[in-house]
């Protein structure tokens, strides 16, 4: 098993950080290579968080009105490769 760290993306040239509005998955639950898992926004644009690997959500880390640094880890997905 391998972790697999969801990054708060870049939605804009200008963009900072970015603020959880909601999360679309639920820790424990099976997620899908590039499945929208979460929907973040910033001052100008909102936006999806795709799953970059599929496995299982395993942790959250930030709640639904978090502004995260672009970047930063919002999440964790464990898959089954090594």
């Amino acid at each position: 098993m391998s972790r697999i760290n969801v990054i708060m993306p870049k939605l804009g040239m200008t963009m900072k950080k970015g603020t959880i509005v909601e999360w679309k998955k639920n820790v424990g639950e099976m997620v899908e290579k590039d499945e929208v898992i979460a929907i973040v926004e910033s001052e100008k644009l909102t936006g999806e968080v795709k799953a970059p690997a599929s496995g299982v959500l395993v942790e959250k880390l930030h709640d639904v009105g978090d502004e995260v640094p672009v970047g930063e880890p919002i999440a964790i997905i464990e898959t089954e490769g090594s």
